[in-house]
């Protein structure tokens, strides 16, 4: 055996996938006799090393069945490029050596992600398609700090561990190779040995920019840096003026099912941005949000158990196509908001749970790192680097999908270290609170980071309870968002209208009461997927009557809804008076719209809605400050009546909304208002073209100089049967 040769230890232990450092072992390696290659070519019966003109530099030695090869290059520099030339009985081929390449990450990615500040870390880790060295191929990188191999393994390699074992930089526990010749669309997962020697389960990258569709979870490499924009004027105005100023009527959608194709086909994102955006244009909301589209591996999870955080999901096309489709919504006008996911993560073995073999991305304790309502991971919010992946994964959004906010999903969770646990299943901090102090650390950094990097965007908080300030800046003490689901008043509104009116004066403070707090955060109102499914009911079946009760209860209700302080949000097929719950696995009712003259009008009064709101200051402006409201009539209970003012400022006329909710029609209804002179009727929901009765005041109402309900003046309306009307003044 010769000097330049490898000892069989070594030799064995790179066969059986266990060397503890291949790049230390394989490649080109300079020796005292000369250069030498060793090469790892299964089924290859010789092996040639050939430069770039075919001719070849070295004979390699086959010394194991297995395929292990090496041979001298006498006279080659380590630095010089070649190729493999292989043959068996089956013919001939070529390849490049991996372990031929030097590294593709740096001392400043392991610095940066042990800090948690590497900002754009999905730059740096996943699978890139890149040259390296010269030669096209893709880079991959993973953190697995805990294993003791991690490889690579594909279609490109047969799924054969040994052939792309990854090299590890021990600083940081991130592991990297470059595969030469791998290109856009080759499959992957990784294949990772933890420290105690366990073979895992193939993983996918949890970087990811692309998955397989369901039910395959393989990974796909794929370029997400190369997208045609074209909505340079979308992002400009789009960081002009504040957010909680400007009109924000949201539509919420879950892609999969807001409609079908053929025989219940999912739509692609390419007919999603043909038909979905003409519709939400047409309809006047200013925002789409969608359900989550992060890869997830099963339907009926909506999208809230996401596996691939960084894949736009194949079921409906590629990273490409839903850029186009936002791209399309901005050329449209319209602002796209993605609900994202992380509080928590679940646990299919192809997933991130015990990634490397251990807890790693979730928290080493059961009562923190695993939530007992869904069966799934919690993220260790105090590990550094598990926060920059999720922040990272934030801002990865919105720099590579130009996406315009999120929803982030299950805040409260978050929070409390006691959420949804009896006693004895959580432990409280030391001090014996119950907040978890990590978590709300991340929340805080996560939301400076968007708001930072991404002047205009929107970060919404779905969360139920009580906690202060949370669309709060953070230099105020606050969490940092800019807005907050106002899930009180989603309650209570609903729970008011379906009681029969008979019974509503009895809570006429399911109405008044949510004004006591209504500017206590910057909120939006939803009426979220939430509402309509597990047996809650749709909007309009909720209310009690026939059809015609029904339909005039529920506009009356998005009408008082429309003039309420805080932005809007109507989950899909609401809007049209939806009768069925909400299903992930089939179409909305669109032909509901065709049958009689309820859920066609019900649709044309909320287009209404959103023009008016988009349309007059008093009712968006303000939306998110007490000087935006005042109080006309807050104690009809006995007519279960409500009257206030919506106002801009500045100029801008104020607007009157009046609510009826009782079938009996109200003549000669006085009513207080600020200035004395004409009020136009600028909606009544009780309208023919809506479906509703024809009642109204013919166009508009005289306000005279008679005090009424605390106002210089006032005006003697009509109020129609469970209708809402709006007034607004015409100055002379």
């Amino acid at each position: 055996m010769f000097a330049w040769q490898a000892p069989d230890r070594e030799v064995d232990a790179l066969i059986e996938a266990r060397h503890a450092d291949p790049f230390a072992l394989m490649g080109p390696h300079e020796t005292p006799d000369g250069l030498v290659i060793r090469a790892l070519v299964p089924h290859a019966g010789s092996v040639e090393a050939i430069d770039d003109d075919g001719q070849v530099i070295a004979h390699l030695e086959r010394r194991r069945d297995a395929g292990f090869f090496e041979g001298l290059a006498p006279g080659r520099p380590a630095w010089a490029r070649y190729r493999l030339r292989a043959r068996n009985d089956g013919g001939e081929w070529l390849l490049r050596d991996p372990y031929a390449f030097g590294p593709v990450l740096g001392p400043l990615d392991d610095y940066l992600l042990l800090e948690g500040t590497h900002r754009q870390l999905y730059e740096r880790l996943g699978a890139h398609p890149c040259e390296h060295e010269g030669v096209s191929g893709v880079r991959f990188a993973v953190w697995a700090p805990n294993a003791s191999r991690v490889s690579v393994v594909g279609d490109f390699n047969g799924w054969d561990g040994r052939l792309h074992q990854m090299r590890k930089r021990v600083d940081s526990g991130l592991w990297e190779i470059f595969a030469p010749d791998v290109g856009e669309g080759t499959i992957y997962k990784f294949e990772i040995v933890s420290h105690d020697g366990r073979l895992l389960p193939l993983k996918a990258d949890p970087f990811g920019f692309r998955g397989e569709f369901r039910p395959a979870t393989g990974s796909v490499v794929g370029r997400v840096d190369d997208f045609a924009w074209d909505d340079e004027a979308h992002i400009a105005a789009r960081a002009a003026g504040e957010a909680r100023r400007k009109p924000m009527s949201i539509y919420e959608v879950h892609l999969g099912s807001w409609r079908r194709g053929e025989w219940n086909r999912f739509l692609s994102y390419d007919e999603l941005a043909d038909q979905l955006v003409p519709y939400a244009v047409w309809m006047g909301f200013t925002h789409l949000e969608l359900l989550p589209i992060s890869e997830h591996p099963l339907d009926a999870s909506w999208g809230y158990q996401p596996i691939g955080l960084f894949a736009p999901t194949s079921r409906f096309g590629d990273p490409a196509g839903f850029a186009r489709f936002v791209d399309r919504a901005h050329r449209a006008g319209l602002s796209v908001i993605l609900d994202w996911v992380p509080a928590h993560f679940p646990t299919d073995i192809h997933g991130l749970a015990h990634f490397d073999g251990s807890p790693l991305y979730e928290h080493a304790d059961p009562q923190r790192g695993f939530h007992p309502d869904w069966n799934t991971a919690i993220y260790d919010f105090g590990r550094r680097e598990v926060t920059n992946f999720l922040t990272a994964n934030a801002l990865y959004w919105l720099d590579r999908f130009h996406i315009d906010g999120l929803r982030v999903d299950a805040v409260a969770s978050m929070l409390y270290l006691n959420y949804s646990r009896r006693e004895g299943e959580w432990s409280p901090n030391p001090d014996g609170s119950n907040d978890n102090k990590d978590a709300v650390a991340f929340l805080k950094q996560a939301n400076t980071t968007i708001y930072a990097e991404h002047p205009g965007t929107v970060v919404v908080a779905e969360e139920s309870t009580s906690w202060s300030g949370v669309s709060q800046p953070v230099h105020a003490g606050g969490l940092g968002f800019g807005f907050k689901w106002n899930m009180g008043w989603m309650h209570d509104t609903l729970d008011y209208i379906k009681m029969e009116p008979v019974h509503r004066r009895w809570h006429h403070d399911k109405i008044t009461f949510g004004l006591m707090y209504a500017f206590a955060e910057n909120f939006v109102l939803p009426i979220s997927h939430d509402e309509v499914v597990h047996g809650k009911s749709t909007v309009v079946d909720r209310v009690k009557g026939d059809d015609w009760q029904k339909f005039a209860t529920v506009r009356c209700y998005y009408a008082l809804m429309w003039a309420y302080p805080g932005k809007k949000l109507l989950f899909m097929g609401q809007e049209f008076g939806q009768r069925a719950e909400w299903s992930e696995e089939r179409s909305l009712d669109w032909h509901l719209i065709d049958q009689g003259p309820h859920h066609r009008g019900l649709q044309l009064l909320v287009r209404d809605l959103n023009h008016l709101y988009r349309d007059l200051p008093a009712l968006h402006a303000r939306d998110c400050e007490p000087e935006g409201f005042r109080w006309v009539v807050v104690d009809d209970a006995d007519q279960s009546v409500f009257a206030w003012l919506r106002l801009a400022g500045g100029g801008d006329p104020p607007v009157l909304m009046v609510a009826n909710f009782t079938p009996v029609p109200r003549p000669s209804y006085r009513i207080g208002v600020p200035h004395a002179g004409q009020w136009r009727e600028i909606l009544n929901t009780d309208a023919a073209d809506f479906g509703g009765s024809g009642v109204g005041n013919l166009g508009g109402a005289s306000a005279a100089n008679v005090p009424a309900h605390g106002q210089p003046a006032s005006i003697e309306v009509v109020l129609p049967p469970l209708a809402t009307l709006y007034f607004q003044w015409v100055p002379q």
